[in-house]
């Protein structure tokens, strides 16, 4: 029973209505609570790693019962203190009910402004609370591996000398000298005994032998994986908007665009799921981390959402979630380091152990940001499992720039390179590059009421500038083209300002500012013209003006712009040459929609002019770049893309037993055998393959196109063989197998015939005079050229 006197009540009403010294009292005992957990188990914690919280507990050396019984004081402290703040509280709330708000505002807290003294109390002994829970998790963990080690003898615990493990002996040396190097070794039960040392790197890494006096019940049980379920298209984007999150400019816009587009993914949906009829499509547990919205990146990308910066990516990550979820996969999203970590299951320390539990996760969709986060956080685990993985890579990742060792002998190493993937992991956003997979995006497409609309709106004479940052406008001699398509047409820009207009935007330009897309696309909507300067390179906004109606020049560059003579592709992992500044645009769907000029010319350029202005045109949208169209090529991978299980091919050199190629009627080209057997687990399925010898210094890329068909990387392993060129009858007097991204391939000088040794290396890019190239190609569906005829 607790007595009060009157003066007691007084002096607790008046700390109650002033809390100055209560807020000092409520500090004294966060700071004193958690320094008492610090001191009580010596000092164990490590620095912190970048994005850890102030309070993420990383232990080196774990302690012994003893610690438990401080923590169990320490909770016992606690609740003791709640109680007597209780009563404390009671008294001062029954004697002063109404307390002003403006007494809450104090840093120790988020608390709402109603929020009582009670309740702040008891939240930060829940928070000290919480953190010993955690320690003494971490503690019980240590503990239980320690005594499983301790039931063995010593002299059962020697480094064992097995072939089968060549990397033991070694590796137990590292553990000796460098174990107390990451915290997360401890986390794992490693004490520095021998008996740890072994343990750890027999079942928690796999360099060494099981030892066969430990309990192997508990490291044999895996988990049971999921009864399967299967995968049901969904209509309404609700749950998937609130899965995005929010507090970033980038993430506002994204839910802004899956929003407006909710109609057309349903549609798309349904017809995509006619098409398909009874395939069976199990759900997949994908994990999507955007690494450039971290904070660690550097997020560059969120503040110049509202300043005319670069969309495409944005765009790009909008549809990819948007698909994904239409197509009834189980999705998390993370935005974050914090998050990843999280997700993955990211053991305390510095990066350097595997995960705590094996990766939950399907799939795993990021860019190269989230890809170096998740090497820097995995350990081993991310070679493991980095066949899950698929990067979004706007332009591209040649296998010359992938496979590490060759890239570092032969010069194409870059800052985004050499990760040894497949190539196909890569997903770019336009079509470019057939070593990697096309991903895309989709443009918002036009019911026919739109279409009739936009035909009886159209200005003869009005054209748009693409660029809405004013640094595009600084291009040399615009003034020169400008001047021209000013006397036949009103020029409209958007480019970004926030008090008075850009001084590079010249007088005669009505420009509009920033615009909103609903805004924009009516513009377009409006505009006979969309022309562009020569940069941003490959972007959305011209297939966006194409399917509003618009007629897109471009200016064609000579020489075409790469690494070699270009800042901008400068580092990047590709050795492709750009001839102007939309090639899908030039390429897939060319004039009456696309001119592309030198703007240099002036005759040719004001010639264009004249002939769009009488040319019609009607809104017009691929169908890859529909929502229909990405649903069906995304469905496709996941279906049918398996990098885990891929078998690898035939040893190079060695010959295949019966070939599957036969030489085609007018002897130009290998197709597949009719009674060919079909090669199991291929995809694209094998029959589509039309294998050519392409001319002295052509791409494979190109010899493919120039017979109206596709370079396809996966089919090399077919023709990485003698039989290949004996058939297409190419006279090889000597035949070598080395590691070079242009072969297979046939040099004239010599007759030699040279064969691939590495298979990441199998490349449809890249060229020389030296080499005529032994090419897989393969057909296409109309509107889809990521997918072959029967690829479905």
């Amino acid at each position: 029973m607790v007595t009060v006197n009157p003066d007691g009540k007084i002096m607790v009403r008046r700390c109650l209505v002033t809390l100055r010294p209560f807020r000092l009292f409520v500090l004294g005992i966060g700071f004193f609570s958690l320094c008492f957990l610090m001191t009580s188990l010596g000092g164990q914690f490590s620095a912190r790693r970048p994005g850890d919280s102030p309070f993420t507990i990383r232990t080196e050396v774990l302690g012994g019962p003893e610690s438990r019984g401080v923590l169990r004081r320490m909770s016992d402290l606690l609740e003791l203190m709640v109680k007597r703040m209780d009563m404390l509280a009671r008294l001062g709330n029954s004697s002063e009910p109404h307390r002003a708000a403006g007494d809450t505002h104090f840093a120790v807290d988020r608390f709402p402004p109603g929020a009582s003294l009670m309740e702040r109390i008891q939240a930060i002994a829940q928070n000290v609370s919480d953190i010993a829970v955690k320690v003494d998790q971490i503690l019980r963990h240590s503990l239980l591996l320690h005594s499983k080690v301790s039931e063995g003898r010593r002299d059962q615990c020697e480094a064992p000398s097995d072939p089968k493990f060549p990397d033991c002996l070694g590796k137990v040396e590292w553990m000796r000298a460098r174990w107390t190097s990451d915290p997360c070794y401890a986390f794992f039960g490693v004490d520095g005994t021998e008996c740890s040392f072994l343990v750890y790197l027999s079942e928690v890494e796999w360099f060494c032998p099981p030892l066969p006096w430990r309990n192997r019940t508990a490291t044999q049980t895996a988990l049971k994986p999921l009864p399967k379920v299967q995968a049901v298209f969904r209509s309404n984007l609700s749950h998937l908007l609130e899965l995005m999150g929010s507090g970033k400019e980038s993430l506002i816009f994204m839910k802004k665009r899956a929003k407006r587009l909710t109609a057309q993914w349903a549609v798309a949906a349904q017809r995509l799921s006619q098409k398909l009829g009874a395939v069976q499509r199990d759900q997949k547990q994908i994990l999507v981390h955007i690494g450039f919205l971290t904070e660690e990146s550097g997020d560059v990308f969120s503040p110049r959402v509202l300043k005319g910066g670069p969309l495409g990516e944005m765009v790009q990550w909008a549809d990819i979630l948007a698909a994904l979820y239409v197509l009834g996969h189980g999705l998390r999203i993370t935005v974050s380091l914090k998050e990843l970590q999280s997700n993955l299951g990211v053991p305390p320390g510095r990066g350097n152990c595997p995960l705590t539990v094996p990766l939950p996760f399907d799939l795993v969709y990021t860019d190269y940001h989230g890809l170096q986060q998740m090497k820097q956080h995995m350990g081993l685990s991310f070679k493991k499992y980095r066949c899950r993985i698929r990067v979004i890579d706007t332009f591209g990742t040649e296998p010359a720039y992938n496979h590490e060792e060759y890239a570092t002998l032969h010069g194409y190493r870059t800052n985004w390179g050499y990760w040894n993937l497949n190539p196909k992991q890569f997903m770019t956003m336009f079509p470019h590059t057939p070593d990697n997979s096309f991903m895309g995006f989709v443009s918002e497409e036009l019911n026919e009421t739109e279409k009739q609309l936009v035909r009886g709106g159209k200005a003869s004479n009005m054209a748009v500038v693409y660029g809405k940052e004013a640094s595009i406008w600084k291009l040399q001699g615009k003034e020169k083209f400008l001047g021209i398509l000013n006397k036949y047409m009103e020029i409209h820009g958007t480019v970004y300002y926030e008090s008075q207009r850009p001084p590079e935007v010249p007088a005669f330009v009505k420009n509009h500012g920033l615009l909103p897309q609903p805004e924009f696309q009516q513009l377009l909507r409006k505009a006979k013209l969309f022309i562009g300067f020569g940069f941003p390179y490959e972007g959305p906004a011209p297939l966006e003006a194409i399917a509003n109606g618009c007629v897109f020049l471009q200016s064609r560059f000579s020489p075409p712009h790469s690494s070699l003579n270009h800042e901008f592709f400068r580092g990047k992992p590709t050795s492709r040459e750009v001839f102007s500044q939309h090639p899908y645009a030039e390429n897939f769907i060319g004039k009456p929609h696309v001119w592309t000029v030198d703007y240099n010319n002036s005759d040719e350029f004001e010639a264009a002019i004249k002939a769009i202005m009488k040319t019609q045109v009607d809104p017009y949208l691929p169908y890859e770049y529909t929502c229909e169209g990405m649903l069906e090529r995304i469905h496709a991978y996941i279906q049918h893309q398996d990098f885990c299980a891929a078998p690898g091919p035939a040893p190079p050199g060695t010959r295949a037993l019966q070939s599957p190629f036969v030489l085609a009627p007018n002897a130009t080209h290998l197709e597949w055998a009719q009674n060919a057997s079909v090669a199991p687990g291929a995809w694209p399925p094998a029959h589509s393959l039309r294998a050519w010898l392409a001319a002295a210094g052509r791409a494979c890329t190109d010899a493919c196109l120039d017979h109206g068909l596709i370079c396809e990387p996966s089919f090399f392993p077919f023709l990485n063989s003698q039989d290949a060129f004996q058939k297409l009858q190419v006279p090889c007097d000597s035949t070598e197998s080395e590691m070079n991204h242009l072969y297979p391939a046939f040099a004239q000088p010599g007759r030699e015939c040279f064969l691939q040794k590495e298979p990441l290396l199998f490349s449809c890019a890249g060229s020389s005079t030296k080499y005529h190239r032994l090419c897989p190609c393969r057909d296409f569906r109309k509107g889809q050229v990521a997918l072959c005829r029967d690829c479905l």
